[in-house]
Parts: C-alpha cells; structure tokens; sequence
C-alpha cells in the first residue's frame, strides 16, 4: 500500500497537465469519491489516449494493486500533487 500513495521514492515522475482530459479527471474522479479502484486499467487507457508514454504511470494503474484512496496516480490526474 506504501508503494500506491507515495510511488517509487527512488524514481520521480514527471506528469504533463495535457494528460489531465475530461475523460482522466472523470474517472479519478469516481475512483477517489466511490473508493472503487476497479477503474485502475481504464485510467490507464484515458491516460494512454491523452498521449501519457510513462510506463511508471501506465504500469502502476494496470498493476495488480492493492490501489486506495491517496493513490500517487489518481492524486496527480486530480491535480492533488
């Protein structure tokens, strides 16, 4: 769970404001509020379609989990950096 709030405290990652679409926002959105994080993969997609090419972002929403509420990834895309 250490790992899904706080990342890899070895390796930052850069995120681009062009990745935070309607499509992104919306689901992180839902995600953060409903605490159901089932959502992780498609984020992933909405992330991926916006052009992001992170393999750290990417990887980390198409992981296995366990992914909660405070979520580095979600956090970023909701601009709660």
């Amino acid at each position: 769970m250490v790992r899904d709030i706080f990342g890899n405290p070895f390796r930052s990652v850069a995120f681009t404001p062009e990745w935070r679409t309607s499509t992104a926002v919306a689901i992180a959105s839902h995600m953060y509020e409903w605490r159901d994080f089932n959502a992780m993969p498609i984020l992933a997609d909405a992330l991926q379609d916006a052009g992001c090419d992170s393999a750290d972002v990417l990887d980390h929403c198409r992981g296995p989990g366990p992914h909660v509420r405070g979520c580095w990834v979600v956090d970023l895309v909701l601009g709660k950096e």
